[in-house]
Order: C-alpha cells, then sequence, then structure tokens
C-alpha cells in the first residue's frame, strides 16, 4: 500500500475535464487511507480516488473548492459524520463498487446539504429491499441516484414508506393476550361487561350463604371470569328461589294469631 503524501499528489496528473472542471487523478495507488490532500492547495473541482484501498471516507482538509469525489473500486463501509464542514460545496460523490452493508451507513451524508448526484452501484446495500427508496427518502437533498434521476413519483412513494425522516413507517405489532394479529381481539371482556347483573347477584347471595371456604372460593372463581355454566345458574337460582319460599313461609306462621289453626 502506498502512502498518499503531498509528494504523490505533486506528482500526480492534473488536467481540465471533459466539463470543464479541474481534476487530479490519484487512482490506482492502492491508498489505504484519505490523507494530506491540504497539499493540493484547492485547487481542483474534482479528486479522483477511484481503484484504491480506502475504507473510510474522512480526512478532507477545508477544500472550498471541491465539488466532486470519485471513489470506484475501493472498500469505503463508512462515512464521516459533518463531512459538510471541510466540503462545503460537495455536489457529486461516486461511490461504486464499495461495500457498504447497511442502509444506516448512509446516514452522514443527510447533514450534506449540497450533494445532489450519489451511486452506490456494486453495493451489497444496492440489493436490499426498497434500498432507492430509502436513500431518496433519507436525502431529499439528491437529484440523481445510480445515475438516474429521481422522480416526483418516487420521492411520494419514498415519503409514504419511510416518511420524511427516513425512518420506515410500521403498523403496530402489539397486541394483547387473547388476540390475533390482523383479527379483531379475541380478549374476553370483563366480567360485569357480559354476565347479567341478575347471574352476578346471584353469585353474591350464593357466596354470602356459603357453608364452607371450598364452597365461597369456587363461587368467588366464577364471579371473578364471569363464565357461569347453565347448570350453576339453575342451581343458584334455585337455591335463590328456595330460600324466598322458606322466607315468606316463616313470614306466614309469624303473622298468623297464636291459637288459631
Amino acid at each position: 500500500m502506498v502512502k498518499l503524501t503531498a509528494e504523490l499528489i505533486a506528482a500526480s496528473a492534473q488536467f481540465v475535464n471533459a466539463i470543464g472542471d479541474r481534476e487530479i487523478d490519484l487512482r490506482g495507488n492502492k491508498i489505504p487511507v484519505i490523507e494530506n490532500l491540504g497539499a493540493t492547495l484547492d485547487q481542483f473541482d474534482t479528486i479522483d480516488l477511484s481503484d484504491n484501498e480506502i475504507r473510510k471516507v474522512d480526512g478532507f482538509p477545508y477544500l472550498r473548492r471541491l465539488k466532486c469525489i470519485l471513489l470506484n473500486n475501493n472498500r469505503v463501509l463508512r462515512i464521516a459524520n459533518n463531512l459538510e464542514r471541510n466540503l462545503p460545496n460537495l455536489d457529486s460523490l461516486i461511490l461504486t463498487n464499495n461495500n457498504f452493508q447497511e442502509l444506516a451507513d448512509l446516514d452522514p451524508l443527510a447533514t450534506v446539504k449540497t450533494l445532489t448526484r450519489l451511486s452506490l452501484l456494486k453495493n451489497p446495500i444496492a440489493a436490499r429491499p426498497n434500498y432507492r427508496l430509502y436513500i431518496i427518502s433519507k436525502l431529499p437533498q439528491l437529484h440523481v441516484l445510480d445515475f438516474r434521476r429521481i422522480r416526483l413519483k418516487e420521492r411520494e412513494e419514498a415519503e409514504r414508506l419511510f416518511g420524511k425522516d427516513g425512518e420506515l413507517v410500521k403498523r403496530s405489532n402489539t397486541f394483547e393476550p387473547g388476540e390475533v394479529p390482523g383479527r379483531p381481539s379475541l380478549q374476553a371482556p370483563p366480567p360485569d361487561a357480559r354476565t347479567p347483573s341478575r347471574d352476578v347477584e346471584a353469585i353474591r347471595n350464593a357466596i354470602a350463604g356459603a357453608s364452607s371456604l371450598e364452597e365461597v372460593q369456587r363461587l368467588e372463581a366464577l364471579l371473578k371470569t364471569g363464565q357461569v355454566p347453565s347448570k350453576e345458574l339453575s342451581k343458584l337460582a334455585g337455591g335463590s328461589s328456595q330460600a324466598d319460599e322458606e322466607e315468606e313461609e316463616e313470614m306466614e306462621t309469624d303473622s298468623v294469631p297464636n291459637g288459631v289453626s
């Protein structure tokens, strides 16, 4: 590997390219790290660093003139934060055939508001579902992505899918116990919401007249769940009716005058 030195910069080809910009050719030197670019004296619109061994886009001094960086065929997988501080006029970043693995690895470019052209062709992330829409949503300043102009329809679709901040819009995937996802909740309603008040009253009366702890616990469980079998209701109702009849008979006996048969 070759270190990017002031001597290498001075010895590299410098020319006016096809679109009239001054360019320096630093390609094919197996450079591992971007450094010492202050030696360019900010005289170039384009720096070509293709076909090297660079792994991270960083190390730039303040280069006001620089508009385009070519980083094809490197090993780039990271981008430094706040590139805009040292590259205030960066317009084009060509990262074709590099090693970006995650969509979030491109997030630092969101602050580079001058960036309008970006290429990520032949990167692993380019095969991700909705890759293009994510980049459009996360970097709304772009006009051209992968050498294809971004259309209004794509921007609208990106906003629908990811929102305005590049965050995936998700439906809630939480559910309550007993609920089947995608269907109305099957969770049981509160006992009082489905048990008739007269049945609840019958259970409570039965609890009050229970003769053992086990009976009380059984009746309390019925009241808590609200699930009262029909036979149990009949039993409770029968018990309640029998108690009422006995009470009425007792009242009638008490009301008969003494000595009257």
